[in-house]
């Protein structure tokens, strides 16, 4: 479990190295008309991790407990991502998961192995949905690359 800790507690860095040196534009650049911009996605990174830090609880905390899924794409569009501060979003993203840190490294064996459950997916254990939380960001992170090359390539 040391590894996927290490790794969840890298997220913001993994996030600030693949945002880094970065101009207004490049931040804003959407790829297309239904994509998100690297700016949008980040915020969404920071609304997911809020979320999240809260299902992670509710499995430690209760037995079994349902835990409801979200439409990202209302959130982005309704909460009007575009025009949110990105690094207030990105300080929350770093909080969250500087506080998850010594819940995590004082789990037991049995703890990793507690039950959520999902109506819309079924159940996962909290290994899983930690799991889950340190490949969210990877996807992201292929997903800012995938953005920045059409940036340069729009150019």
């Amino acid at each position: 479990m040391e590894k996927l800790i290490n790794e969840y507690s890298q997220g913001y860095q993994m996030l600030r190295e693949a945002t880094d040196g970065l101009s207004e534009e490049e931040f804003h650049f959407q790829p297309g008309s239904t994509k998100w911009s690297i700016h949008q996605i980040l915020i969404h990174v920071a609304d997911s991790e809020l979320v999240s830090t809260q299902r992670l609880k509710k499995v430690l905390a209760e037995d079994e407990p349902l835990l409801m899924s979200v439409d990202q794409n209302a959130w982005a569009s309704v909460l009007r991502y575009e025009q949110l501060d990105r690094e207030q979003h990105l300080l929350l993203f770093k909080m969250l998961r500087s506080s998850m840190l010594p819940i995590l490294e004082q789990l037991t064996s049995q703890q990793w192995e507690r039950i959520g459950v999902y109506a819309d997916a079924g159940h996962f254990t909290f290994k899983q949905l930690l799991e889950y939380r340190v490949e969210h960001i990877r996807g992201h992170i292929r997903q800012i690359e995938r953005v920045k090359k059409n940036y340069i390539q729009r150019l």
